[in-house]
């Protein structure tokens, strides 16, 4: 695989990345705001384009989501709020990064694009969506 980036900065470079596309292997999203916000946008040209998205943020529409798990980082950041609370400055607190993930399968969507997820890859998902 040879990964074509395809930079976006709004919704017409969306429009158009989908609309000159040359080829059809897949949809790789990065977790980015604008990304996130534009998500079901992506998902939909995508679907009509028959391409297969894996995202890097959490989100239902895609193929394959792999991202870290949302609720884990909400606990986690209680203990620095906690530290914070009692006195620690935050600038002396060390960055952590995402311990834990979640791999989230669709279905729909693998139907819709006449796909089959092979069952090892079912059986380590974290939820399938049907």
């Amino acid at each position: 695989m040879t990964p074509i980036p395809l930079p976006v900065g709004n919704v017409a470079d969306i429009e158009e990345a989908f609309a000159t596309r040359d080829r059809d292997d897949g949809l790789v999203l990065m977790s980015d705001a604008f990304l996130t916000v534009n998500r079901v946008l992506i998902n939909e040209k995508a679907l009509q384009f028959r391409i297969p998205v894996v995202a890097g943020i959490s989100q239902s529409g895609s193929l394959i989501s792999y991202a870290p798990d949302i609720e884990d980082l909400f606990r986690r950041s209680a203990s620095y709020v906690d530290k914070i609370l009692r006195g620690a400055s935050p600038a002396d607190l060390p960055v952590q990064l995402p311990t834990k993930f979640q791999l989230i399968i669709n279905l729909n969507t693998a139907k819709a694009l006449n796909l089959t997820v092979p069952p090892t890859l079912l059986a380590s998902a974290d939820e399938v969506i049907e």
